[in-house]
């Protein structure tokens, strides 16, 4: 299979920092792959707060995610800041992609980019429904 490659956004409107807690260290002495996507998921609801909403009612609806994907790029290590980047992309009616890139916040070394395929949906049918206008609107802004 070929391995995943991915180019850093020109540029990321949201930016996050989170610590590397011991809880998040693997037996290999480094964050372990599953903490990694757990900060991730924190950073991206603070990236729904950014914009004044939850991830669990952005006017009236939900956002589930479809896929997710991440290109490993160094180690992370307890006690470290990292530094997460985000950025909406590849917009369609019913969704569009969360880019992000995650560096150790003192360095700068990069750590890992990847992305989340957001879908909304509709809570009441739990089926994928169009995005919010006035979501769309402050997406389409940044």
């Amino acid at each position: 299979m070929p391995r995943l490659q991915f180019q850093p956004a020109a540029r990321y409107p949201f930016v996050t920092e989170l610590q590397i807690y011991a809880s998040h260290i693997n037996e290999g002495g480094h964050l372990d792959n599953v903490q990694l996507l757990s900060l991730v998921a924190e950073a991206r609801g603070r990236f729904f707060a950014s914009l004044g909403y939850s991830v669990l009612d952005v006017a009236g609806h939900v956002f589930f995610v479809g896929d997710q994907a991440v290109q490993y790029k160094s180690e992370g290590f307890h006690g470290q800041t990292l530094r997460i980047e985000m950025a909406p992309a590849d917009f369609n009616p019913k969704g569009f992609d969360l880019v992000y890139r995650v560096s150790e916040a003192q360095s700068g070394r990069e750590v890992a980019l990847g992305k989340i395929g957001l879908v909304c949906v509709d809570p009441g049918s739990r089926k994928p429904s169009a995005i919010p206008e006035t979501f769309w609107r402050q997406l389409q802004a940044l």
